[in-house]
Formats: structure tokens, C-alpha cells, sequence
């Protein structure tokens, strides 16, 4: 179940640490985040090392369907109503000034970088769509509400924001860690005040990101009540229509479009991980209703980290960790927000101070109606008397029969039939 992106991708090869050394900044994880902070810390001139417990842009990085766009779904209503019209403006430009980057660096990177649209639908809400279209042209978007769109269904509305962009992330991200120190297979088993401890060595920092997609430390921060997260399905078809441009339905549940070449790439069937969903088979059944002629070359699934009000965590891991980092909770919107996060990151270490700091603060306020919804699931977890148990905090695990794993609704932990650790936060294999 490899992504399109592996096809015929030779996918770099980095040592294990054996042995101790001392970095600047130490940037633990290897996905898109990771390569990025490493990345922007190596152009400000700072000595940083990335440290991945595995290969590097193995999970998530190398599953997105990597549409890079600052439209993350039906937010900026929502954003203007919770924290007014300047707060959604500056998120707005943190957004837009990530895909500049993206577009500049892809100048010299060969990564199939293209210039699109991005569209968001609903297929029953006309009047989501409108008030979205209405929030963004009030922030300063040149949005468009569309009545009609070129997928195989009507729609209730579309709301366009226009030249954003798609690419190959791997082919862009292997270009990137030609410059950088890297280490995989590399675990981080301790944190200490002077750095942190692996398998073979240890690794002293003077500053440490975590980059690791769910955060890595329980007792600091409580991410584990301020985020869950969420699987969600792709096929990739040939023979099918392609589109020019990238579209997502404003419905978590829904369905997303956009095409890599001559190869459609058809997403949804989401839910929340440990929890029943449509999967490939809603999918499979799209597919046939509306591409009859089509043919699946490849499928595979992906995992998002989901906050409490849909805006990232970047910033300060804790009020009580001085010194230590944090970029977590994209929302299924990692293109844009890797880059503002390896970007407000690099000034963070730096002491610079920035706009963008209180909006994606991991210390705002947690009062949100998610909350409860996060710990009514971990209460559950914990008392519901089944095994296996999670190694992350004791929650019962349930089968997942169509990827045949062991998924934890709680926290979104994964584990192989065999009990291999397939998804983070737990830490090892189930015992």
C-alpha cells in the first residue's frame, strides 16, 4: 500500500548515531516538518541535526496528497467569529507566505511544482460556502463563490481561492537533505536538560524541536487531551477524468480531488482513527459508480493530528520546557503549515520575535467544545475491559479489519496484527 509518490523514488539512505556529539538545535523526526526546520535553521547558519527513529518522510510525509494551499477547509468564517478579522488575516498571510516559499525554492528543485486552483465544495450547504467566500473577500482574498464544478455531481457551492499549487513532495524533500546532517533509525529514548539519549549515543542540543507528527512527551503540554487524530483513504486511478485543479469537500467525511499526471487521485472515507469509516471501499464504490472505466494503480491511507479549534500547535512545546519546540496538530493541511512551522521555528530559536507567535501558540486556550469530546473518548478507552492495550496510556485498542491493524481511538496510536508500532504517540511495540 505505497503511495504514487515511491513509484520508481530512490529514497536517500542515512547512518545511525553511533556514538555522542553536540548540535546547536537538535530537530527530532524525518517527515516533511523535520527536513523543513532542518532545512531553514541550516540557511540562518545554525549547526542542527535531524534525528528520525526510522526512515526519513516514512509515514505521514510520504501519504499526503500534497496540495499545498492556504484554503484548509471552511476556517476563516469560523476563525473570524472565535478570534476576530485581524487574527484570521495574519494566519491568512503566514499561509500565503509559506507558498511563496514553496514556490521560490521549487524554482531550482525539479519537483513537478505546478500553479492551480484549489476549490472547497459542499454538496448541501450553500450557505457554509457563501459565508466562507464572504470571510476571505473581508480578509483581503480575491475569492470566488462557483455554482457549479467539473466533478461527476452537483454541488451546493464552491468557494475557489485561486493560485495555489501542487507538487511531488519526495522528489522535493530528498533535494533538501542533500545539505542537511540526518541520522534514521535513530530513536529518542530520554530527554534530559542537557539533550537527549538514543539507542548507540547521545545527542547534546542547546535547543530541541519536536517534530515527531503526535509530540513525544506525555507529561508536558497535554496534547494528549488537546488533539486526535484522523485517518482518511486514497486511490489512484488511471483512465479516470483528471482535474486541473484541487478540490476538497468542507465535510471531514467528504471526498477530495486532484491529478498527478494522467493519474487521479481520489480521497475520503475518513474517520476518526480507532473508529468505523468509509475507507477504500467507499472509495472503490465512487470509483465504480462515476469512473466505470478507471483502474486503480495504487492505494493508500494517511493520519492526521486534529487540535481543539483547527489551527496548528507551533511554538514553545510547554510553558515549563524552556528551550524546547514544538509543531504539531496540521489538520490535514501539512503542505502550508510545515513551512510556516520550519519558518516561525527557525526565528523562534534565534530569539526573534514574531507576528505569527500567538496564533499557533500550543499554550492557548483549550476551552473548547473538542475538549470534551477528546476526553469522553479517552474515558472510554480506559475503561472499556478489552486487550490488547496500548503501551501510550493504557487505552483498549480495536481491530481494524480493512487495514488489518490495531487502532486506539483515544490517542491514535497503530499496531501491526503482530503488534509492530505502525503510528505514534505510543513509543514501542505492543507487548
Amino acid at each position: 500500500m505505497e503511495s504514487i509518490w515511491n513509484e520508481n523514488r530512490k529514497r536517500p539512505q542515512f547512518d545511525m548515531l553511533k556514538g555522542d556529539m553536540k548540535t546547536d538545535v537538535l530537530v527530532i523526526g524525518g517527515g516533511i516538518t523535520g527536513i523543513l526546520c532542518g532545512y531553514m535553521l541550516k540557511q540562518a547558519g545554525i549547526n542542527c541535526v535531524v534525528a528520525e527513529a526510522e526512515r526519513i518522510c516514512g509515514k505521514t510525509t510520504q501519504n499526503t496528497t500534497a496540495k499545498i494551499t492556504c484554503q484548509h477547509g471552511l476556517i476563516y468564517d469560523k476563525m473570524i467569529q472565535r478570534f476576530g478579522v485581524d487574527f484570521a488575516r495574519l494566519y491568512l498571510q503566514a499561509q500565503n507566505e509559506a507558498l511563496a516559499e514553496y514556490r521560490r525554492m521549487s524554482e531550482k528543485i525539479p519537483c513537478d511544482f505546478e500553479e492551480c486552483n484549489s476549490f472547497v465544495f459542499s454538496r448541501n450547504h450553500r450557505e457554509k460556502i457563501e459565508k466562507e467566500t464572504k470571510a476571505l473577500q473581508r480578509i483581503g482574498c480575491d475569492a470566488r463563490f462557483f455554482e457549479k464544478t467539473p466533478l461527476p455531481f452537483a454541488v451546493a457551492g464552491a468557494v475557489q481561492m485561486a493560485h495555489q499549487a501542487q507538487f511531488h513532495p519526495l522528489k522535493f524533500l530528498f533535494a533538501l537533505t542533500k545539505e542537511l546532517t540526518i541520522f534514521e533509525n535513530t530513536r529518542i529514548l530520554e530527554f534530559k536538560p542537557e539533550g537527549v539519549t538514543t539507542q548507540h549515543g547521545k545527542i547534546k542540543a542547546e535547543k530541541i524541536i519536536v517534530a515527531t507528527h503526535f509530540p513525544l512527551l506525555n507529561k508536558h503540554g497535554n496534547y494528549f487531551l488537546k488533539m486526535y487524530q484522523h485517518r482518511s483513504y486514497v486511490l489512484a486511478l488511471k483512465n479516470a477524468p483528471t482535474v486541473k485543479d484541487m478540490y476538497v469537500d468542507e465535510s471531514l467525511q467528504g471526498l477530495s480531488f486532484r491529478s498527478y499526471g494522467d493519474t487521479l487521485l481520489l480521497g475520503g472515507g475518513s474517520h476518526r482513527t480507532g473508529k468505523k469509516g468509509g475507507n477504500w471501499a467507499e472509495l472503490l464504490d465512487f470509483a465504480k459508480a462515476h469512473y466505470p472505466e478507471a483502474e486503480e494503480v495504487c492505494r493508500w491511507a494517511t493520519q492526521d493530528c486534529m487540535t481543539l479549534d483547527d489551527i496548528p500547535y507551533i511554538g514553545p512545546y510547554s510553558k515549563r520546557t524552556p528551550n524546547l519546540y514544538v509543531a504539531t496538530g496540521f489538520h490535514k493541511w501539512g503542505m502550508t503549515s510545515a513551512m510556516t512551522a520550519a519558518m516561525l521555528l527557525r526565528d523562534m530559536v534565534q530569539e526573534k520575535e514574531s507576528q505569527y507567535a500567538p496564533i499557533f501558540s500550543p499554550s492557548r486556550s483549550v476551552l473548547r467544545p473538542q475538549l470534551a469530546v477528546n476526553a469522553a473518548e479517552s474515558l472510554l478507552g480506559l475503561i472499556t475491559p478489552t486487550t490488547p492495550r496500548c503501551p501510550h496510556m493504557g487505552c483498549a485498542l480495536k481491530f481494524n479489519p480493512q487495514e488489518r491493524s490495531w487502532d486506539c481511538s483515544c490517542h491514535g496510536s497503530r499496531f501491526t496484527e503482530k503488534g509492530a508500532l505502525l503510528d505514534n504517540p505510543a513509543e514501542g511495540d505492543l507487548k
